[in-house]
């Protein structure tokens, strides 16, 4: 990588974390489905999992395949995996709906849409769980690709701070590589109809560049 220095790159990378993270509230609303978006991250598999625990909604899915970050990490789709550990934390099997063959966020959202009409669901209202950096993508595709229109969302994620967020699983220097291309999605992917167009603010487009230069550049789209 290039030379910069790791204060700088924490400073630029808590910048485009906390943008890409909305910030909603950490209790949100109650829901028709809390729908858990697949990932390297299992986090997000236990945040769901503790919202369907809590009473938050009466239907939990879970969307993803095998990707370019879990293939060689888990043995099954990652939805399947989220749901083995929803059902190892104590949530019904038969309130788990699997959707296990999306293999992007567009792909996610029509799916789950799709699996949700064949099992007789219409929810007006639903929680996204995602990895902290990407609930604003996940939003914003939601958004653009979800059939039905009236539909309230909440979108949440693992209540944490950059500096907390990394670990073993998720080391820091692919977090942050994975952020910068989530960053240049969402001002790439409203041009192609992949998600809605939003406005990223010229610090965070700035940061995003020197993260670039210091070579965080192995996830761009």
């Amino acid at each position: 990588m290039a030379s910069s220095s790791a204060a700088q790159v924490d400073q630029d990378a808590a910048l485009l974390y906390d943008y890409l993270r909305m910030g909603a509230s950490p209790a949100p609303p109650p829901a028709d489905v809390i729908f858990g978006l697949g990932s390297l991250d299992t986090r997000v598999a236990a945040r769901a999992a503790q919202l369907y625990l809590d009473g938050l909604a009466p239907w939990l899915l879970f969307s993803g395949a095998s990707g370019k970050l879990t293939r060689d990490r888990f043995n099954l789709p990652e939805a399947e995996v989220f749901a083995d550990i929803a059902r190892s934390m104590g949530v019904p099997d038969d309130r788990i709906l699997v959707e296990p063959l999306a293999r992007n966020t567009g792909e996610n959202v029509r799916f789950a849409h799709a699996l949700l009409a064949e099992r007789g669901i219409t929810p007006r209202s639903l929680i996204l769980v995602q990895k902290p950096y990407m609930e604003r993508r996940a939003w914003a595709t939601f958004q653009k690709q979800w059939p039905d229109d009236a539909v309230a969302v909440t979108v949440t994620s693992p209540q944490l701070a950059f500096a907390e967020y990394p670990d073993k699983g998720n080391p820091k220097e692919l977090v942050v590589s994975v952020m910068v291309g989530d960053l240049m999605r969402i001002e790439k992917y409203p041009a192609l109809g992949f998600q809605i167009e939003q406005e990223i603010p010229p610090p965070v487009m700035e940061a995003a560049q020197r993260l670039i230069a210091a070579g965080y550049d192995k996830h761009l789209p």
